[in-house]
């Protein structure tokens, strides 16, 4: 289990005991605030209140579909310009994604399009 969870059960069990959060606090190394969030979290919604709550954001830009769609294309395709290998500029071009969009996938994933196969001269 995370850490977090983890001190969160320990919290949940110490308060079940009857320690106070001063002393819980205290014995944990946390805040006063920290202990009275987790143990209201925990008498409002049970076991699941110990898991962190979904926190606003950005909203995706793109769909998983065209980032499986640029991500079958550096893999399984070579670029048009007649290059031997994608770079995140020409998949950039090609997919109508930003460079550093198509250059951040490339690395969430770990894929080197350029190391995919082997190369060799043909033996005369």
């Amino acid at each position: 289990m995370p850490h977090s969870i983890v001190q969160r059960a320990q919290i949940v069990l110490a308060c079940g005991a009857g320690e106070t959060n001063t002393a819980i606090s205290k014995r944990m190394g946390l805040t006063g605030m920290t202990v009275g969030k987790w143990r209201k979290r925990y008498r409002d919604l049970g076991p699941e209140g110990l898991h962190d709550e979904l926190r606003p954001g950005r909203p995706r830009t793109y769909k998983d579909d065209k980032v499986a769609e640029v991500i079958n294309r550096a893999l399984e395709s070579k670029p048009t310009d007649g290059s031997t290998q994608w770079t995140a500029r020409s998949l950039a071009a090609a997919t109508g994604i930003s460079e550093s969009t198509a250059h951040r996938w490339l690395q969430t994933f770990s894929l080197q399009p350029h190391r995919q196969k082997s190369h060799r001269c043909a033996e005369a």
